[in-house]
């Protein structure tokens, strides 16, 4: 069974095999640590690169890991964004470069990091640092030019290859790339064309009058519904002056291509030009609402709008995203820059980016509306498709003279987001950067401190929480009491000081008063804990157990699976009912293997842990610590900083009751299983799992099954615990090896492996 909505997506670039630059690829990959493919834009390096990668997965046990940086805009987030691909959470003491190479250092991997040239410095300066500090670490780059590092290998990308001037049958010139190319592309377009007898020559000038680019191609080939390779050719021709047959330098081909765009431009609309201009403000992918938000205007409606992004898909310069609802499209960088000079030429540069800035701050606060309650999910996965250019508005505002406090508002409104994808780090930035940008005497000063501090909290930075929460309340606002009630009452209980209840209180009380419900939840939870901490048990199920209830009337899941672990704790940790605790931990941690919460899940499993451990079964105690442990390393954090008094007293206690040789085999054992073991019981165990399909690693093969049992990637995602990106990371190899365009033919052709020969 399967989704048409998540039929794989076409890319906007086709990949046409490359059969002798693979090898090559793969063959400087074998000598050495650092290979750059370098070339023209459009000439098919990002393609090439992931075609090599998804063919090397056998040869890199530790995981092949694909970080674009082509939608970043800052430096400062190249680091980031590797550790988004290898599903990273940022921790205590740790920045976002130190948790990568702590990942990365005891593990053979490759990295492919794809465009970097626009962001040459950080991109260099990242690669450096991995390769000095990961020894097995391997790194495959794109980019315009060279990272300029030492034992870097640096292989120019030709073109694809054109045939002469003369040539003989269609099938002949179809054993060319540019050609093959051309026809692929055309097929999508107008299904029933073909190259035959009467247009293979023309179909061969076009070719290498585009030099055999691949963008170029693309681009000329979305024209064949109207005109024909002739008529295409001759255009081409005429509108190209600097084409002229012969050999050309890479210089004359990056000509080649921006004259082919600048005919595709030729061609369009007075407004799908505006239109494509004012696209160029968007980062990453963006959906029609985005689309009508930030090009509407000055004589443009919302059905204008509509009309130019449907002529602009049919043009190839946006690519429609398929299998998103709604859909979501994007522009290839190449053609988002040339939008970008046209729409600085307009002068509408300055307004077209406030748009833009409003609509993803009014994305913000409609996540916020609908955090608390059934939506929740959906808000998330708005915001993750929008994190690209969340960032982007972010920017600009910190940029632009007297922005701050809108970057301000954006960055402190929906830290429930930051911290689910595990980028408290990167929040910590943004905030920080705000407040400096921000003059002292703004109106939401002290609020903005004060949960600067909340975030220094969440990664034990008690010296830094202090200093900013000072600062707040060195601010006279009201407006900001509970957000200073709330940032005391979890620096005193890190800290284990007197009064964090009664700070909690003081919040859960304020933001009440407000109707704030959601900003109540975590404060409760850090109130009821504190309860069982001072032997009260019954006020701290009272507590929790109200904010359970409150969760579960909202159909809220994330807060509801943090009020279960908080009554789990209580009983398993303070003398309560150990049954009742096993059941709330063990809800909890459904809740987080089905929102794909991989930090979550580690809190959950080593509480089932210390549940094995009291009843003394320590085997299944070891083994369920050696679970946690994975999830623990997959988002780079320590039990020893997120729960440091009942794991060490559990931890030890098992290892003391086993012995170290007995616990290290549990362990072990425990680290090579699937969380969702956990919930299976202690019989659950990781023999007899299926053999690997050929050509697909095991972890494809596991993907490739489940895909034909029908789970969707969300669903896929929930049962490995890996980040629903990962998932579609890995279809996307999977497609690329056995050439399969939807899950139905993929399912099918698992469904025969496994049955046998037939």
């Amino acid at each position: 069974m399967t989704n048409d909505s998540e039929v794989r997506s076409r890319p906007l670039t086709s990949y046409v095999s490359r059969t002798d630059d693979e090898d090559e690829v793969r063959r400087l990959l074998g000598v050495g640590r650092l290979v750059t493919l370098t070339g023209a834009g459009g000439v098919g390096k990002t393609r090439l690169a992931a075609q090599v990668a998804s063919s090397l997965t056998r040869a890199f046990p530790g995981g092949v890991a694909v970080a674009g940086l082509g939608e970043l805009r800052d430096e400062r987030l190249v680091a980031r964004t590797v550790a988004d691909a290898l599903g990273l959470h940022d921790t205590a003491g740790r920045t976002d470069l130190e948790a990568v190479v702590s990942y990365l250092r005891p593990r053979r991997s490759l990295l492919l990091l794809d465009n970097c040239e626009h962001l040459l410095d950080g991109s260099a300066d990242l690669v450096a640092a991995l390769l000095r500090d990961c020894p097995d670490l391997v790194v495959l780059a794109t980019s315009r030019c060279s990272l300029g590092l030492t034992g870097e290998h640096v292989l120019a990308i030709p073109p694809l290859a054109v045939p002469d001037e003369e040539v003989g049958t269609p099938e002949e010139a179809l054993t060319f790339g540019a050609v093959r190319l051309f026809a692929e592309r055309a097929t999508s377009v107008l299904p029933a064309f073909e190259v035959t007898e009467s247009n293979a020559a023309d179909v061969v000038r076009l070719c290498r009058r585009l030099d055999g680019l691949p963008l170029a191609i693309e681009l000329a080939a979305a024209r064949i519904r109207v005109l024909s390779p002739s008529q295409i050719a001759d255009r081409v021709e005429m509108n190209s002056g600097v084409l002229a047959t012969g050999l050309r330098m890479p210089v004359e081909r990056h000509r080649t291509l921006r004259a082919t765009i600048e005919w595709s431009h030729s061609l369009c609309t007075d407004t799908e030009r505006i239109v494509w201009a004012r696209c160029s403000v968007f980062a990453g992918q963006f959906d029609l609402s985005a689309a009508e938000d930030v090009c509407a205007g000055a004589g443009l409606d919302s059905l204008a709008v509509l009309d130019a992004v449907d002529g602009l898909v049919d043009k190839s310069v946006l690519a429609r995203i398929d299998g998103t609802d709604p859909v979501h499209y994007r522009m290839l960088r190449l053609l988002r820059e040339f939008g970008g000079h046209r729409l600085a030429e307009s002068g509408d540069e300055h307004a077209v980016a406030r748009k833009h800035r409003d609509h993803y701050a009014r994305l913000i606060d409609q996540a916020a509306a609908t955090w608390f309650g059934p939506g929740q999910d959906e808000a998330y996965e708005r915001l993750t498709a929008a994190h690209a250019d969340i960032r982007e508005a972010l920017s600009w505002s910190l940029r632009t003279p007297g922005e701050g406090a809108v970057a301000l508002e954006m960055a402190t409104g929906m830290i429930e987001y930051w911290v689910a994808r595990g980028a408290a780090w990167e929040l910590r930035d943004w905030i920080d950067r705000a407040l400096e940008a921000m003059a002292p005497e703004t109106r939401g000063r002290a609020r903005g401190l004060a949960i600067a501090a909340l975030c220094a909290a969440l990664h034990a930075d008690l010296p830094r929480a202090r200093q900013r929460l000072a600062a707040a309340e060195a601010i006279e606002d009201d407006e900001a009491a509970p957000y200073i009630a709330h940032a005391r009452a979890f620096v005193k209980m890190l800290a284990t000081e007197p009064n964090s209840m009664v700070d909690a209180a003081e919040a859960v009380r304020l933001f009440g008063e407000r109707g704030d419900v959601r900003r109540q939840l975590h404060p409760m939870f850090l109130q009821g804990v504190a309860l069982a901490y001072r032997g009260d048990l019954p006020g701290a199920r009272e507590l929790l157990g109200s904010m359970r209830r409150l969760c579960e009337e909202a159909g809220e899941e994330r807060y509801r699976s943090m009020a279960l672990f908080g009554l789990g704790v209580a009983e398993v940790c303070f003398g309560g009912d150990l049954d009742a605790g096993e059941r709330f931990i063990r809800s909890a941690l459904e809740i987080d293997l089905r929102a794909s919460d991989v930090l979550s899940a580690a809190y959950r499993v080593d509480g089932l842990a210390w549940v094995s451990a009291r009843r003394e079964e320590w085997v299944r105690a070891a083994e369920l610590f050696g679970t946690a442990a994975t999830l623990w390393d997959r988002c780079s954090a320590e039990p020893d900083v997120a729960v440091t008094a009942a794991h060490r007293m559990f931890h030890d206690a098992t290892r003391n009751a086993l012995g170290a040789e007995r616990f290290d085999l549990a362990f072990a054992e425990g680290r090579r299983r699937n969380p969702h073991d956990a919930l299976a019981g202690p019989e659950a165990s990781s023999v007899g799992e299926p053999a690997d399909l050929p050509p697909l690693t095991p972890r494809e093969s596991e993907i490739a099954r489940l895909v034909a049992a029908g789970l969707s990637n969300r669903d896929i995602a929930a049962r490995l615990v890996i980040a629903r990106r990962t998932v579609e990371t890995h279809l996307q190899h999977i497609s690329h090896k056995l050439d399969f365009a939807n899950r139905t033919q993929l399912a099918v052709w698992v469904e025969q492996r496994d049955r046998g020969p037939l």
